[in-house]
């Protein structure tokens, strides 16, 4: 595994272009800590600091900062589908099988790459939010602290599984434009299969099959907190409540999802003629 994934780090620390990106994908949720001192002035009356608000109180700091690093995770996709485009232009993939690494091989380190990455990425998260929300908190129980840490290992199952179906994509059209544009068709598919099902059944029926797409699955680990962060202020307003939590059953499909774009990315290189 380590050869592997060193094989592939070579590879993409020789690429100015991947080293900028994976920098800006592991920099960009750094940005939350500006967002935790934001400030917004209301005409020189009064002013608002987010930080003082209690939104990155301890332990909603976790689902706050999970939800909106995983909207950076775009930034390593393209990495993702450029390990493969680069592969196939560069004529690299051919090499390495000469050389004796096998199919199975070349799909794993892709593999361990998004793994190393996301776990990287996984880290800095918990580090920033643990940070916040020491400052910011008025909880320091252990158990306050450490309670919705379950959002931090739904990030990395999220980051995971989006890679690895780019990583799928970027095996099916060889392209990286191609791959990304293949992320909006599927969106886009999601939302049509669900609007057939919803006519032809109920919204409820259709909303649960919904569920298991595998864009709609992994947005669904980390549910938006905005609902959340109204029900801490308005706690008397019932019709707010929702189910914010982090399943087994959500990180399971993820899991399962995961497994199917890294087994047919394998099938798909093991069938083409190289």
């Amino acid at each position: 595994m380590i050869r592997l994934l060193q094989l592939e780090l070579q590879k993409l620390l020789l690429s100015r272009t991947n080293k900028a990106l994976i920098f800006i994908s592991f920099i960009l949720p750094l940005f939350i800590l500006l967002l935790s001192s934001f400030k917004i002035n209301f005409f020189g009356l009064f002013t608002i600091e987010l930080g003082e608000l209690g939104v990155f109180n301890f332990p909603m700091i976790w689902h706050i900062t999970t939800f909106f690093a995983s909207q950076f995770k775009f930034f390593f996709a393209i990495v993702v589908v450029s390990m493969i485009g680069n592969e196939y232009s560069n004529r690299t993939l051919k090499q390495n099988l000469i050389d004796g690494l096998s199919k199975k091989e070349f799909i794993l380190s892709k593999f361990y790459t998004i793994v190393f990455f996301s776990l990287v990425s996984t880290l800095i998260i918990f580090i920033l939010s643990l940070c916040i929300g020491l400052y910011y908190s008025s909880y320091n129980e252990i158990g306050i602290i450490f309670r919705d840490t379950s959002y931090v290992i739904a990030y990395f199952v999220k980051l995971v599984g989006f890679f690895s179906l780019c990583l799928f994509f970027g095996m099916l059209v060889k392209r990286s434009a191609f791959a990304l544009a293949f992320l909006f068709i599927l969106y886009i598919l999601e939302w049509i299969a669900f609007g057939i099902i919803a006519w032809k059944s109920d919204m409820n029926f259709a909303e649960k099959i919904q569920n298991f797409f595998p864009l709609k699955s992994m947005y669904k680990l980390i549910d938006q907190p905005f609902q959340r962060i109204a029900m801490t202020k308005f706690p008397d307003k019932t019709e707010m409540a929702y189910d914010f939590a982090v399943h087994w059953y959500e990180i399971a499909i993820v899991l399962g999802w995961t497994a199917i774009f890294v087994f047919l990315s394998y099938r798909l290189l093991k069938k083409r003629d190289l």
